[in-house]
């Protein structure tokens, strides 16, 4: 056995590929190879930095430590989606093609043997292995039914290259994930993959619904009570004249007038029948002028 190297360790596997004939899986096979391809020449990866092993439904792929993780990881955010848009948009339904991918680094040794082929092994490429294979990046993708593909990278990966934001590395958009294997618990980070900021989680959306907020500001029609309606002035009722201003016949009598009887207008100053001598008024406003 080779001694160990350190390599970038890149995984992808097809979703549902038991389920499709042999015809499909052998297109589908082809089109994964293609889009390594090219994804990895996005990188800048040249042939003699790679290493490959065929796995049916997926692939292995390890990478010399001097190929830049930052640029690998712009082309599995990017170029690897777009191709998989590509082709889903032409293929059939029984042809759709969605992966689940994983980026991880540690120590691979290869032990070739004669007649057989393959032969890497290593602890820490049997974790990226089992972070494949785990529930929860099954059901991230699962999750997503609009999207081609998901992206998980080890704890490695993610403290070295994603926690720094490198140019269209988002750290953001990477949320953390346990996931169960054999010997304990594996650290992960899955891509939201939505452009959407990862779940803060329970503890910081508490800390968020307890901080006190702006106090809002009333609207317009919040912002005054409503004027009350104005009382309607009652006029005010015309004070009734007096009596001796309201308006009476006046009647000039001159001479020596005789009444016979009862006249009455205005004010009455004795005048019951009888004889009158001089001027008599009757009628107008009690001290006004004859």
């Amino acid at each position: 056995m080779r001694e160990p190297v350190n390599r970038t360790i890149l995984l992808l596997d097809i979703e549902k590929f038991s389920r499709r004939d042999d015809v499909v899986q052998a297109v589908l096979r082809r089109r994964l190879n293609h889009l390594v391809d090219r994804t990895l020449e996005a990188a800048g990866v040249e042939p003699t930095q790679q290493y490959r092993e065929d796995r049916g439904d997926g692939l292995i792929v390890l990478l010399s430590g001097d190929v830049a993780k930052t640029a690998l990881l712009r082309a599995l955010l990017t170029t690897a989606p777009d191709l998989l848009h590509e082709h889903n948009l032409l293929a059939s339904d029984s042809a759709q093609m969605r992966l689940r991918m994983v980026l991880a680094s540690g120590e691979v040794a290869h032990d070739p043997h004669a007649r057989t082929t393959g032969g890497i092994v290593g602890h820490d490429l049997n974790q990226a292995c089992r972070l494949l294979d785990a529930d929860v990046l099954r059901a991230a993708l699962a999750a997503r039914p609009r999207e081609h593909a998901v992206l998980a990278v080890s704890a490695p990966v993610y403290e070295g290259i994603v926690r720094h934001g490198h140019r269209g590395v988002r750290p953001e958009l990477f949320r953390p994930a346990d996931v169960e294997v054999k010997d304990g618990v594996l650290a992960a980070w899955i891509h939201q993959g939505d452009g959407q900021p990862a779940d803060p989680g329970p503890a910081r959306a508490a800390e968020t619904a307890a901080a006190p907020g702006p106090v809002p500001r009333p609207s317009s029609a919040e912002a005054a009570p409503p004027s009350p309606e104005p009382e309607e002035k009652t006029k005010p009722e015309r004070e009734p004249e007096p009596e001796a201003a309201r308006s009476a016949p006046v009647f000039h009598f001159h001479g020596n007038p005789v009444v016979h009887g009862s006249f009455v207008a205005g004010n009455q100053h004795g005048v019951s029948g009888g004889t009158v001598h001089g001027d008599v008024v009757l009628g107008g406003t009690e001290g006004s002028p004859a």
